[in-house]
């Protein structure tokens, strides 16, 4: 089992750059596939980028692919979200999320994911 605490989250415009971080407890964590996900106000739970247990593989949504950067420190127990050329629309609530899984796959549903952070708020001004 793992728990997970996300951070990082802020008041920013548009153009800035913000690093969320997720911290997981427990000794396994570089066996697990990780995720970001996103929900804005009104709007349902929503894949923003994801890595493999080993970091080698990742996966992003189109919205973000070529602004946000996944990745991992498994030393640390932490995965990142690099996120640059924030938009007004990346207003969100950000989540991290955890799967037991040691393969290349990329999950991009939220079902397939087991644990969940309690979330960060980021905000991108106009």
């Amino acid at each position: 089992q793992v728990q997970l605490v996300d951070s990082g989250g802020g008041l920013v415009q548009a153009g800035g750059s913000l690093r969320l971080s997720c911290a997981a407890s427990g000794r396994t964590f570089s066996s697990y596939a990780m995720g970001w996900f996103r929900q804005a106000p009104g709007k349902e739970r929503e894949f923003v980028a994801g890595i493999s247990w080993s970091g080698g593989s990742t996966y992003y949504a189109d919205s973000v692919k070529g602004r946000f950067t996944i990745s991992r420190d498994n030393a640390k127990n932490t995965v990142y979200l690099q996120m640059n050329s924030l938009k007004p629309e990346d207003t969100a609530v950000y989540y991290c999320a955890a799967r037991n899984y040691t393969s290349s796959t990329i999950f991009v549903s939220s079902g397939n994911y087991n644990y969940w952070g309690q979330g960060t708020q980021v905000t991108v001004s106009s």
